[in-house]
C-alpha cells in the first residue's frame, strides 16, 4: 500500500488564505471604498503606517516611471477614502513615544529627487494637499546629472510646507560595497549640504537601492539620523526597526491604478504568508 504524502498543517493555512485572497480580489477591486476604512491598527503592533514609494512621475514606459495621470489617481483614491497623509516625524513620534496618528495613517515618499518630482507630482501634491518626503542624491541636484531637480526647486519645496527634502546619500552607492570613512562622507555630507542649503535639520535618509546592514545601521545613527528606510515590502508598526524601515513600491504596470489598490490593501495578507521580505 502507497503511503499517504503528508502535507505540513503551515502549508495548508497558506493554500487557504491564497483561496480567501482569491475569492475576495475581484470584490475588494470593484468596490475598494469598502475596504479603505481601515482603523491602522493591530493587536500586536500598534498602529500600522503604510509608507508609499515612488521614484519618477512621468508619461514614460518604465518600471519606475508613474504615469501623472495614474498617480493623481492614486491620490485621489488616498483623499478620497478616508487615508491621512503624515510625515517620517509624526510617524517616528508615533513609533518612539506614542504619539496619536489618524485613522488609514500614509506616508508618501520619492528616491533620488527626479525633476519629474517637481514637474508633475508637487502640482498633484499640492492638489489634494498632501505632504511627501524626496529623498534626493545631492550630488546630483542642480543639472550635475540631466534629469534631476535643481537646489532652487528643492528649496521652492521644502519651503511650501508640503515637501521635505531628506537624504538618499551623495553618489547613490550601494552602501554595503563602501569603506566604513566612505560610509560616513557619504552620510555626513549629504545632510550637512541639504541643511546647509535649506536651512533645515536632516533626520532621514533611504538608503540607495534599499541595501544595508548593522554596522551600516550603526553609522547611520552615529551621523545624527532619527531612522532609514529601505526597500523591505510591508507596513511599518512599533516591531519595526528604525533603521529598517519597511515602505511599500509602487511602479508601473499593465494595470498601474489595480496594483496600487492590490498592494495598499493586502499588504497585512502579504505579511501574514511571509511574502512581506521579498
Amino acid at each position: 500500500m502507497r503511503k499517504r504524502k503528508r502535507i505540513c498543517p503551515a502549508s495548508w493555512r497558506n493554500r487557504i488564505w491564497l483561496l480567501v485572497l482569491a475569492a475576495l480580489l475581484p470584490l475588494c477591486l470593484f468596490f475598494p471604498p469598502r475596504l479603505a476604512a481601515r482603523k491602522g491598527m493591530d493587536e500586536t503592533g500598534g498602529a500600522r503606517i503604510v509608507v508609499l514609494n515612488y521614484h519618477k512621475i512621468e508619461n514614460m514606459h518604465h518600471s519606475l516611471a508613474v504615469l501623472p495621470e495614474d498617480f493623481d489617481r492614486q491620490m485621489k483614491y488616498l483623499h478620497d477614502n478616508g487615508f491621512h497623509v503624515i510625515t517620517p516625524a509624526e510617524l517616528h513620534a508615533a513609533l518612539t513615544e506614542g504619539a496619536e496618528l489618524p485613522e488609514n495613517p500614509v506616508v508618501i515618499t520619492f528616491d533620488d529627487g527626479y525633476h519629474d518630482n517637481y514637474k508633475n507630482a508637487y502640482p498633484i501634491l499640492k492638489k489634494y494637499g498632501f505632504r511627501a518626503t524626496i529623498f534626493v542624491v545631492t550630488s546630483y541636484l542642480d543639472q550635475a546629472v540631466p534629469g534631476y531637480m535643481t537646489w532652487a526647486q528643492a528649496a521652492e519645496m521644502e519651503a511650501s510646507g508640503l515637501i521635505d527634502i531628506e537624504s538618499h546619500t551623495v553618489t547613490h552607492g550601494s552602501m554595503v560595497e563602501l569603506s566604513d570613512e566612505q560610509l560616513r562622507y557619504e552620510l555626513a555630507e549629504s545632510k550637512r549640504d541639504i541643511e546647509q542649503r535649506l536651512g533645515k535639520t536632516v533626520e532621514f535618509i533611504a538608503y540607495p537601492t534599499g541595501t544595508y546592514n548593522l554596522p551600516i545601521a550603526s553609522l547611520v545613527t552615529a551621523a545624527g539620523y532619527k531612522g532609514a528606510f529601505t526597500l523591505k515590502y510591508g507596513n511599518v508598526d512599533r516591531t519595526s526597526n528604525l533603521y529598517a524601515l519597511e515602505r511599500v513600491p509602487i511602479f508601473h504596470t499593465a494595470n498601474t491604478y489595480r496594483s496600487f489598490l492590490e498592494r495598499l490593501q493586502y499588504v497585512p495578507v502579504f505579511e501574514q504568508l511571509g511574502w512581506n521580505k521579498s
